[in-house]
């Protein structure tokens, strides 16, 4: 697949700067891959479309605060994005950075206050490990300092109350780095809803970091190398799927990362561990039969996975269709449901 194929016209009026006031007054485009069907439907009116028995799959990761602002020792502004903290060392974490200069071993980061960051290396070129350098620990620096880190096509700053909107009603595991941003238009009263419908639902974890929003360079897709994320498959996940594909039932995931989290086992039979699994046009799906996602931006990791679930032209036709109805796009915006 070339990285053209990726392509589309977005326009910039549509890319949603602000959530809903109510999550799930979303609307979502209905598309059935079979019969290249297009509808329109509300979030809110999900049960109505899905089935007694269908098991929805979440990504229960919780968004941290891991942008940071620090200075080194001659008083230049450094950004650090912190992507996960690692084994080795102990304490330390793989980062981002944004800065004038590349930071050499043993730079020192300042922030207001006592706390101090050392860079001790790096993991791979543009990811410094860092480690605190005066006892404070990087989680009590992220609490203390960290800010979200909105996606850069939302052109303003965090606000206060971001920090409830760019996260799940059932993030509980924090790690990630971003929202996985299908299961932001769910709210309480819609669970309920489901599970009064015979709609039932399950958790899984990944990490969602820098591999999924990583831009695609090569001209051609496949090439592509995905930077690995942490994911875990509870047990209870596991005995649910197995149930649904027993009685015949559909196993939805909603959005991109719980599908590499569960494809991912299905490939390796690892219920846990770090995945580099890149999913473009001519993967074959295994556990799978319908999800729910957001629009997405064009040549990313992301739309390369929707479009090889549903297929290029499928995809290309619901996004033209999506435009041409003002739907909103990207993080905040609204939803689409493939079946």
């Amino acid at each position: 697949m070339h990285l053209t194929e990726l392509d589309y016209e977005l326009p910039a009026e549509l890319i949603a700067q602000q959530p809903l006031a109510t999550r799930d007054e979303a609307r979502m485009l209905v598309v059935n891959r079979r019969g290249n069907e297009i509808g329109h439907s509300r979030f809110y009116k999900l049960p109505r479309h899905l089935a007694d028995g269908d098991l929805l799959v979440l990504n229960d990761t919780r968004v941290i605060p891991a942008r940071l602002f620090a200075r080194n020792e001659s008083g230049a502004r450094v950004e650090l994005l912190l992507v996960r903290p690692l084994t080795e060392p102990v304490g330390g974490w793989l980062a981002l950075v944004r800065t004038h200069h590349r930071l050499r071993d043993d730079t020192r980061l300042l922030f207001d206050g006592d706390a101090v960051l050392r860079v001790v290396g790096y993991a791979r070129p543009g990811r410094p490990v860092v480690v605190s350098d005066n006892g404070t620990s990087i989680e009590q620096l992220i609490q203390r300092h960290g800010t979200l880190a909105l996606p850069h096509y939302i052109q303003r700053p965090a606000f206060e109350s971001d920090f409830a909107d760019y996260q799940t009603v059932y993030a509980e595991h924090a790690g990630a780095i971003a929202a996985p941003t299908a299961g932001l238009h769910f709210t309480r009263r819609l669970f309920a809803e489901l599970a009064a419908a015979g709609v039932h639902t399950v958790n899984v974890t990944l990490h969602i970091g820098p591999g999924t929003f990583a831009p695609l360079r090569a001209p051609e897709v496949e090439s592509h190398s995905m930077e690995s994320e942490w994911y875990t498959i509870p047990g209870a996940a596991i005995a649910a799927i197995d149930h649904a594909r027993r009685t015949g039932a559909r196993v939805i995931a909603v959005g991109t990362s719980s599908v590499r989290a569960l494809e991912s086992y299905a490939v390796t039979g690892d219920r846990e561990g770090f995945t580099g699994l890149f999913i473009s046009p001519g993967f074959r799906f295994k556990l799978i039969d319908a999800m729910l996602t957001n629009f997405h931006m064009p040549r990313t990791t992301v739309l390369a996975l929707v479009m090889a679930f549903a297929g290029r032209e499928v995809i290309q036709g619901a996004y033209r269709e999506a435009i041409r109805r003002r739907y909103r796009f990207l993080s905040y915006g609204d939803a689409m449901l493939i079946l």
